[in-house]
């Protein structure tokens, strides 16, 4: 069985040669340190970590799962040492703020980090991903109180994090929440709920948690805008900032889940429990998706990161796996049957991997500029770049995910039977992939977002901008594109053209806009991905074809393979746009 190899010279290049990162690097507050050379160090730490700490734990974790014992969550045999060699190294503190024991990174260098850690093994990931974004959300809203005493805390893993949002009764509509906050005075709160679905809620990694609760004061209006949010630590603090009595909050049960078995997704009582009102009373919802839009882009990593185990051990097993002769007569006489790498369906599958993994990681990273640019960058660039970063969080989350089971599915098909024994793994990266469409919102509300708050809410100006610099960068480098520019800037024009429609018959409709919305997305992804190609294609043509054995004649090989085979799938989906909602709507709902 193929182990994980961090793919380093894939990120290397699309860091230096695409996006030229150390220049934009340069141009951020906070980042006069950091180079090229660091940044390597960095990299090539955390692929040693992940490939020789935390992938081993991979497979034996899925199979042990989580334990529950009276209240208490054990995680599987290995987690806890590795949560104490990750912690001790910074990791989880990568990119929180040097003033409060921080790493300072930039999110463009995280977003390579943590997908190594996505592919190594994704519930390990998720108790470091949450705490993370809960330290963002914390950094962002909180007091500074709160910041002083939490922070260090959570940067460097003593105590981990979780948010609490969703009800038995509230999932998406979140304005339905019960959960209580009874003001105690001195600026804290007896919280009183139950909360499901809590990632990491309840563990034997640290010796305390610290949840984000969202809970209605009792004079809070009704719906979202009467929801607050809360700073709740599982036990008490003493004075030294360890862990204290016990402070209310309780595990009832964890989920048995499809996949992800070695994360622990928990039921979670407050009763009673004390804690600390971050940012305004009855303005929560909006302080939590600070941290659940950071959240969304690393689950599109989760999906990412199960792409790249499995395009590697997918293709290895098709160079490996002797089976029937190639189409155009034997390969390799000398053996019994040729591998099946020399069937086209074969190379099709691998090619689809390949093709989209390359497109994803340079989308990944060309968000998280935009993030770095929203934080660090210069004053006057922030809210374009804060408005750019909103547009493409439902993108990242959704088409990365979606794109990310397919390619575990295909790579599952390489395998034939084999893919569905456990054994290979396969279907563990099927099973641990799903979830990523799920949580932190489906993607099909991705999608409504997408469409009704950042596309019909402005007209579809910020789309624009979008396509605009696609358009300016292919009219760049059109001579190298060649037939690639013609190809992309149809799919832009096509874009543009289902925006307007988009936009214009939202006015009318108030179906419009929802029953566009997968397909929107959808074409919007394959656009944002030829975009990714036609960089990619640019800066290998700055190399020879022979150049570091054959890497960059593969790109070109690659982008062809998207350009002729995948980016068309754009076309579809527009097609289905303009077919209106009637198809969908004109049922009656008794039908079903």
């Amino acid at each position: 069985m193929t182990d994980y190899r961090a793919p380093l010279q894939d990120m290397q290049f699309l860091l230096y040669d695409v996006f030229d990162v150390e220049q934009a690097w340069s141009q951020l507050a906070g980042m006069d340190d950091l180079n090229r050379e660091l940044a390597d160090a960095l990299l090539e730490e955390a692929a040693r970590l992940t490939e020789t700490l935390i992938a081993p734990l991979s497979r034996p974790g899925d199979e042990a799962g989580v334990r529950f014992d009276n209240g208490k969550v054990f995680t599987p045999e290995g987690f806890k040492p590795a949560w104490e060699t990750y912690r001790a190294g910074g990791w989880i503190g990568f990119a929180g703020d040097p003033q409060y024991g921080g790493q300072g990174m930039p999110r463009s260098l995280t977003l390579m980090v943590e997908e190594m850690m996505h592919s190594a093994s994704n519930a390990f990931c998720m108790y470091s991903i949450l705490t993370s974004g809960l330290a963002l959300a914390l950094k962002s809203h909180g007091s500074e109180a709160l910041k002083r005493r939490f922070l260090p805390l959570l940067y460097s893993g003593d105590c981990a994090g979780a948010m609490c949002l969703t009800e038995s009764h509230s999932g998406t509509d979140l304005g339905l929440l019960r959960t209580r906050a009874e003001p105690l005075g001195n600026d804290t709160y007896r919280i009183t709920g139950t909360k499901i679905f809590i990632t990491g809620g309840e563990q034997d990694l640290t010796d305390n948690i610290l949840y984000l609760v969202l809970a209605r004061l009792p004079d809070a209006p009704e719906g979202s805008g009467g929801i607050s949010m809360f700073l709740v630590p599982k036990r008490k603090l003493k004075d030294d900032d360890s862990p204290g009595d016990a402070n209310g909050v309780s595990c009832g049960s964890v989920e048995h889940k499809m996949g992800i078995h070695a994360s622990s997704t928990c039921v979670i009582h407050f009763d009673g429990a004390e804690g600390w009102l971050v940012g305004e009373v009855n303005n929560g919802l909006k302080a939590m998706f600070t941290m659940m839009n950071y959240e969304r882009l690393s689950v599109g990593l989760q999906g990412l990161g199960c792409s790249e185990l499995a395009y590697q051990k997918s293709a290895a097993y098709a160079r490996e796996r002797l089976q029937s002769r190639a189409p155009a007569g034997a390969v390799h006489p000398e053996l019994p049957a040729d591998p099946i790498i020399e069937q086209p369906d074969v190379r099709r599958m691998l090619l689809t991997q390949k093709a989209l993994i390359e497109a994803g990681r340079a989308f990944v990273l060309y968000a998280g500029m935009q993030l770095d640019r929203a934080r660090y960058g210069a004053e006057d660039a922030k809210p374009k770049a804060r408005q750019l970063s909103a547009l493409l969080t439902p993108v990242g989350k959704a088409f990365l995910s979606d794109r990310g089971l397919e390619c575990c599915l295909e790579g599952q098909m390489v395998f034939g039977g084999h893919g569905y024994i456990r054994e290979w793994g396969m279907e563990q990266l099927v099973r641990d992939a799903r979830i990523a469409q799920i949580y932190e919102g489906t993607n099909g509300i991705q999608a409504l977002d997408l469409v009704k708050r950042r596309v019909q809410a402005n007209g579809g100006e910020h789309v624009g901008w979008v396509l605009a610099d696609i358009r300016a960068f292919v009219g760049q480098h059109d001579t190298v594109l060649g037939d690639y520019a013609r190809l992309l800037l149809a799919a832009v024009d096509r874009l543009q053209s289902v925006t307007d429609l988009v936009v214009a018959e939202g006015a009318a409709d108030a179906n419009a806009g929802p029953a566009a919305a997968v397909d929107y997305l959808a074409q919007f992804g394959y656009v944002l991905y030829g975009w990714m190609w036609a960089r990619i294609l640019v800066a290998a043509s700055h190399h020879d074809d022979q150049a570091a054995g054959g890497y960059y004649a593969f790109r070109r090989q690659l982008g062809d393979f998207y350009f002729r085979r995948l980016l068309p799938r754009a076309a579809l989906h527009a097609e289905v746009i303009e077919a209106g909602t009637a198809t969908l709507m004109a049922t009656p709902s008794e039908r079903f």
